[in-house]
């Protein structure tokens, strides 16, 4: 068999495998839409829950989930970059940076239980912050830190050492070089990265079922110290332990598509920010 042939195989093989790939997307996207578009209308998306959610909405749930999207942004973005800012331009190759380079990928690899058990111990119990919006927060930034740091170092580390050495020939500084040359040309993956970690927290159950959420609450929160109802903790209780299935369940599909429909939202919004960024001449 010639190298042509084997070519074709090849690529045959990788256009069945990614074909597969959205076609089985699509499918469990069609399926979760099929079940849960029928229950979606206005008084489901700004209405609050009744009658042990057989009635009502679902209008404290998207509160809360957009309140955790937000506050986990605040805090897992500025230090994501900066951590990533440091292991690309600043720290030098040694066995610390390497220990560094180690941790993150194992924390990357860490199940998210661990982690809302690593807030409840930490957040909740040690600092006294309680089951609230800022201890689910900071549980969920802690978890999308790594793709945050990685992201950032990879796409700092796909610049050019060309472009770094024209900006040190005009007089540049090391920050002025790592600001306006390496930011600017790295900021589409550093908001590729953001994209998928506002989609990772947004969807998560686990962190947030000991540090953020309630199945119920009267009202809205007021503060970053009050406990939310958020989408995937709903879901996951209408689905696990419903007391009227039939009434339960398309609810919980309902919410599916709601909270894939927050979580386009936002990873719209990212990218028109990336857009933006990336057509602008100078910062």
């Amino acid at each position: 068999m010639d190298k042509i042939k084997k070519e074709k195989i090849v690529f045959t093989i990788i256009r069945i495998i990614s074909f597969s790939s959205v076609v089985f997307l699509l499918t469990l996207l069609g399926f979760i839409f099929y079940k849960g578009f029928s229950v979606i209308n206005w008084q489901f998306l700004t209405d609050i829950p009744r009658n042990g959610f057989t009635e009502g909405g679902i209008f404290p749930s998207i509160v809360g989930t957009v309140y955790l999207i937000i506050g986990t942004m605040i805090f897992a973005v500025p230090v994501g970059i900066l951590a990533g800012i440091y292991l690309a331009e600043y720290a030098k190759e040694n066995r610390f940076k390497n220990l560094l380079r180690v941790s993150i990928n194992v924390l990357a690899g860490v199940p998210s239980i661990v982690f809302g058990l690593f807030g409840l111990a930490i957040f909740v119990k040690r600092m006294h912050l309680g089951v609230s919006i800022i201890s689910g927060s900071l549980t969920l930034g802690i978890l999308v830190l790594p793709t945050i740091i990685q992201a950032t170092i990879e796409a700092i580390k796909s610049v050019p050492d060309t472009f770094r050495e024209a900006s040190y020939g005009v007089g540049a500084t090391k920050w002025q070089t790592v600001y306006h040359i390496s930011l600017k040309t790295a900021i589409s993956g550093i908001f590729t990265g953001i994209i998928i970690s506002i989609g990772r927290a947004a969807g998560e159950a686990a962190p947030i079922l000991f540090t953020a959420a309630t199945f119920y609450t009267r009202g809205l929160p007021t503060s970053i110290f009050d406990k939310v109802m958020a989408l995937p903790y709903i879901i996951y209780g209408l689905i696990t332990e419903g007391t009227f299935p039939d009434k339960q369940v398309p609810i919980a599909y309902g919410a599916s598509v709601v909270l894939l429909i927050i979580v386009l939202l936002f990873s719209t919004v990212g990218i028109i920010i990336r857009l933006r960024v990336r057509r602008r001449k100078s910062w």
